[in-house]
This record gives C-alpha cells, sequence and structure tokens, in this order.
C-alpha cells in the first residue's frame, strides 16, 4: 500500500482552554461536525455529564486531505462546526493553533502554545 495524503488529529477535551484544567459538567448540546475527509470518534454525546474523575476528553477529531494544508483546511473548518454546550472545551484553542502561521507552515517547536499564552492571542 503507498502512502496518500495527508492526516490530523485533535483531542477535544473538557477543559478551561485559558487554564487547561478540566472542566467538568453536563453537556447541554453536541452537534459534531461530517463532511469529507472528516471523522469523529467520540464518547460523549448531548446530556452526558463530564465527571472530574477521568480524563476529560470528549473526543478525537481526524481530517484527512490530499496535502498538509488540504488536512488542516478540513480540520479548521471541522473544529469551526464542532458544537458543544455546558463544559468548557479546547475548541477555541484548537481553532487559534490551526490558524497560526507558524503551525500552518511547520515552522513551530514544543513551545509554541507557551508563546501564544505570551503574546495573549489565545482566545477564552
Amino acid at each position: 500500500m503507498t502512502p496518500s495524503g495527508h492526516a490530523v488529529e485533535l483531542r477535544v477535551y473538557a477543559e478551561d482552554p485559558q487554564r487547561f484544567l478540566p472542566s467538568p459538567g453536563t453537556i447541554s448540546r453536541w452537534h459534531e461536525p461530517a463532511g469529507e475527509g472528516i471523522r469523529v470518534d467520540a464518547g460523549y454525546g448531548e446530556g452526558d455529564t463530564v465527571t472530574p474523575f477521568y480524563d476529560p476528553l470528549l473526543a478525537k477529531l481526524c481530517a484527512w486531505g490530499p496535502d498538509r494544508a488540504a488536512a488542516l483546511d478540513r480540520a479548521a473548518a471541522a473544529v469551526g462546526e464542532f458544537e458543544v454546550a455546558g463544559p468548557k472545551t479546547n475548541l477555541p484553542f484548537l481553532a487559534e493553533l490551526l490558524a497560526h502561521p507558524g503551525f500552518r507552515s511547520g515552522d513551530y517547536d514544543t513551545r509554541l502554545v507557551e508563546r501564544m499564552r505570551a503574546s495573549t492571542t489565545m482566545r477564552a
């Protein structure tokens, strides 16, 4: 089998995107994105309660495209369509990360998030 295309996996967490701390609560709205190259593997849905006793991972969002740019574009669109109400989620952080020029170009390192936080561009 010959490798084809590029994929991105994002982990959607019930967490405060400013402090990266768990955000338990009942999910009052849940709408998953769909479309070409998009897959969501979820362990939660509308009406479920996220407790403080377990890992707050809500879902894995996977986006595939013929190249990195297309996969990132699909991932960004999917993050924009993903709706979770109730607990805070890291969806705003994921949207900002996917829009970051350094991340998009592949010119980043393990301190990117720290620099994003310091620049105060990270949204609540």
